[in-house]
């Protein structure tokens, strides 16, 4: 157990990237443009999608999702840094932060299992093409993202829980820009046993099944373009996937790297 003074506390303190003066201003501009164009980026995507006919297919819906994913993602920790770097105030509150850790878990796990979810819809195009209009009906695309949704959010209430039971030391500087579970946790003066080996538990599971699952499917669909006799055929099938590989390399490529 840590021996640093216990107290009872109201806020936080998020770091940021640096607490150099003269960056703020390049740093505000960066997170700001960077938001903006995420935000209306994913947004022409709704539209898009929503206003072509044609494009109301289980691969383009799961795209939807994906784009309404990254802009609550985005949201729920970009506007709190700029805020904070515009009024050169770095704290905030204590309900304020468990609130943001929850949702930054919940779009977490949305994003993890949206991709896994996608990479099924492609399996089964490409694999059993016969039969994808029946296997990939709606029922089944709502059934997927609405378990999805439900499990993301069991498991951001498990883990607020169990921070709400600890106590926090009087160091309440996390070094980030938002609240990030286990920066949050390594404030606290409690045991924080139960904790780790939930937040290691929950990763292996909910980050590890749905990656397995992208592999599965994707070792399958290359093993099913390698046996199309044409190369038109195979090009084609290849490109249905190339965003969707792109996205799932930036994710979780900046995943392993953080």
């Amino acid at each position: 157990m840590k021996s640093r003074n216990e107290t009872a506390i109201s806020e936080f303190l998020l770091l940021g990237l640096t607490e150099d003066p003269a960056l703020q201003p390049l740093i505000f501009s960066l997170f700001l443009s960077m938001y903006l164009v995420t935000v209306l980026g994913n947004l022409l995507i709704i539209l898009a999608v929503s206003s072509v006919p044609h494009l109301h297919t289980p691969m383009y819906f799961f795209l939807c999702c994906l784009s309404f994913n990254d802009i609550a993602y985005t949201t729920c920790t970009i506007p709190q840094m700029l805020v904070n770097i515009q009024t050169q105030d770095p704290t905030i509150t204590y309900t304020g932060c468990l609130t943001q850790v929850s949702f930054v878990i919940i779009f977490a796990l949305m994003e993890n299992f949206l991709l896994a979810v996608m990479a099924y819809d492609r399996y089964v195009a490409i694999c059993h093409p016969l039969r994808y209009r029946v296997i990939m009906n709606r029922h089944l695309c709502v059934l997927l993202v609405l378990v999805s949704l439900l499990i993301s959010v069991t498991d951001a209430l498990l883990h607020t829980l169990l921070l709400m039971r600890l106590s926090f030391c009087t160091d309440q500087g996390i070094p980030h820009f938002f609240c990030e579970l286990a920066h949050v946790i390594e404030l606290s003066c409690s045991d924080t046993l139960i904790d780790n080996l939930t937040v290691l538990v929950a990763v292996c599971v909910f980050a590890g099944v749905p990656f397995t699952g992208i592999i599965f499917s994707y070792f399958h669909i290359v093993s099913s373009v390698l046996r199309m006799p044409s190369s038109e055929g195979k090009h084609k099938a290849f490109s249905t996937c190339g965003s969707h590989l792109s996205v799932v390399s930036l994710f979780y490529g900046t995943a392993f790297v953080v």
